[in-house]
């Protein structure tokens, strides 16, 4: 088994279509294993999107993922990160398959509903970043 962070999107929770992208984890096969709803600081978005902080969406990214609240979720089933990616769709909902999450609900590249961990190495920074391992079931 392996454990994936996801993240559904301020865009995607102000829609209040949070229970319809939970829906679409849990027919993927996906076990939620950690989720809670939080609203990011400004300094919170800003450190969890760290790697990009010499991009030019850097700003706007962190204004909008701290804009409203979010739900944060680890994710757990075998090939949980390639298959959440799948299940997400492209970042760019024009180009996401359809059925995916991105190009069912996502408004645009920036407001595209879902986020999640590209790799077993950015999963081990992103989980911890807003669980404990006793959050986790």
């Amino acid at each position: 088994m392996e454990r994936t962070f996801a993240i559904i999107k301020p865009d995607a929770v102000e829609r209040k279509i949070t229970g319809k992208v939970l829906a679409k984890i849990e027919e993927a096969g996906f076990s939620i294993v950690g989720m809670k709803k939080i609203h990011l600081s400004k300094a919170q978005a800003e450190g969890f999107y760290y790697v990009h902080k010499e991009r030019p969406f850097f700003n706007d990214l962190c204004a909008f993922m701290s804009r409203s609240p979010v739900v944060v979720l680890v994710l757990e089933r075998e090939n949980a990160i390639a298959k959440w990616r799948e299940v997400m769709g492209a970042t760019n909902p024009a180009n996401a398959e359809p059925g995916t999450i991105r190009k069912e609900f996502g408004v645009s590249i920036e407001e595209n509903s879902a986020h999640g961990s590209d790799a077993p190495e950015t999963a081990a920074f992103e989980i911890p970043y807003f669980f404990s391992q006793l959050e986790l079931v």
